[in-house]
């Protein structure tokens, strides 16, 4: 082999063992990426539903407020954060109220969790949580200060279509137990004091997150609702009760801006329960799932006085409370359900009435919006003829 052959076979040579090292090296890295990913669950499904509840304020945004008194309607074996009566002096834009997470497998599986909050505390849960963030009572209880996001994490939850016996109940009737009404997987969470058995995962708290629609009402009464975010709102329902009389008006998927007369009160509050649980299964959930959320907030929802019922887009529910399981279950439903107070005339006169009579049972109606009922009332009273006309 002459010199220049002899180059050539090396440069061949080299570029060979080159191309072998550099090809070993791309799939060791390759294989270290598949294997820090957290491993997919393909059997394993996950559905949660929840409500996030505001109140419209004189420029159709959702106003901060507090409640003058939390609704008990929780079991005592829920946990709290601080005491009961902490949540009532947060004063966030967002009241969110019972989200369950449900979880479907055919076998046992052992899952973790965490939920981040934005701009949030959480402030009731079950079972019991392995971490929440904050840990301690806030300083400031104006969240619109927080710069940070509130979460809980729970680790090591037993999924077992196995699991038999009791899950907690009291004799005390309590909203809570109607979320049990489905065929979800139960699963238990180890702690100090033993196992704690549930069909879902439950957590509430409160937010100084933005919400997607505003809602103010023009001169003539009618309601103008704007959506104030990029994502398509797939359903509203503007309801609302005065007495035993209710109506209601349903729209599908609504514009960017659309203006609504109120709804005659001549409407059959069991055709809107059909009409909002179909909504819920258009929107992933299953039919007892859909039927479990109706039964849980149907005397809330359709209380006394006028609010928009709406869904909320599946990215802004992610953005406001990202949601991480571990392992990936093959598919994750979201379905949150926004609740939107209007003040109406009719709805400021008669607490006000109530107010100066004493009438106490008008004003138990309206319970843990009267604060902001008030305050609404107020400033509303206080403007001038220019601004009432520009709102």
């Amino acid at each position: 082999m002459n010199s220049r052959s002899a180059k050539r076979f090396w440069a061949i040579e080299v570029r060979y063992w080159l191309w072998l090292a550099f090809g070993l090296l791309g799939l060791g890295c390759a294989s270290w990426l598949v294997a820090d990913e957290p491993p997919m669950v393909p059997d394993l499904t996950v559905h949660e539903w929840g409500t996030f509840t505001a109140i419209a304020g004189n420029d159709g945004r959702a106003m901060p407020w507090q409640t003058l008194k939390d609704a008990t309607d929780l079991p005592g074996f829920v946990e709290h954060f601080s005491d009961a009566n902490f949540k009532s002096g947060l004063i966030g834009a967002i009241r969110m109220e019972t989200p369950v997470l449900y979880f479907y497998s055919p076998r046992d599986v052992r899952v973790s969790v965490d939920v981040k909050f934005s701009r949030g505390v959480i402030t009731e849960w079950y079972p019991h949580a392995a971490r929440r963030q904050p840990s301690e009572a806030l300083r400031n209880t104006d969240l619109r200060q927080l710069r940070w996001s509130g979460n809980i994490a729970w680790d090591g939850i037993n999924v077992s279509p196995e699991l038999t016996g009791e899950f907690p109940r009291e004799a005390q009737a309590s909203r809570y137990y109607a979320a049990r009404g489905t065929s979800s997987t139960p699963l238990s969470v180890v702690t100090k004091a033993g196992p704690q058995k549930e069909k879902f995962l439950f957590y509430r708290g409160v937010s100084a997150a933005s919400l997607p629609l505003s809602a103010v009402q023009n001169a003539s009464g009618d309601l103008l609702v704007k959506n104030l975010d990029d994502s398509e709102i797939p359903a509203a329902i503007l309801f609302e009760r005065r007495g035993k009389r209710v109506g209601y008006r349903l729209m599908d998927a609504p514009t960017n801006e659309v203006v609504l007369q109120p709804p005659d009160l001549t409407g059959s509050l069991e055709l809107l329960l059909g009409d909002l649980e179909q909504i819920l299964v258009d929107q992933g959930l299953y039919r007892d799932e859909a039927h479990a959320m109706m039964e849980t907030w149907r005397d809330s929802w359709f209380e006394e006085g006028s609010r928009l019922i709406y869904i909320v887009p599946r990215r802004l529910v992610d953005q406001i409370l990202p949601l991480t399981i571990e392992p990936i279950p093959s598919q994750v439903v979201r379905v949150f359900v926004g609740r939107l107070e209007i003040v109406t005339p009719a709805t400021a006169k008669a607490v006000s009435t109530a107010f100066a009579s004493h009438d106490e049972a008008t004003l138990n109606q309206y319970g843990r919006f009267l604060e902001a009922i008030l305050q609404f009332a107020s400033k509303q009273h206080s403007e001038s003829p220019q601004e009432k006309k520009r709102n």
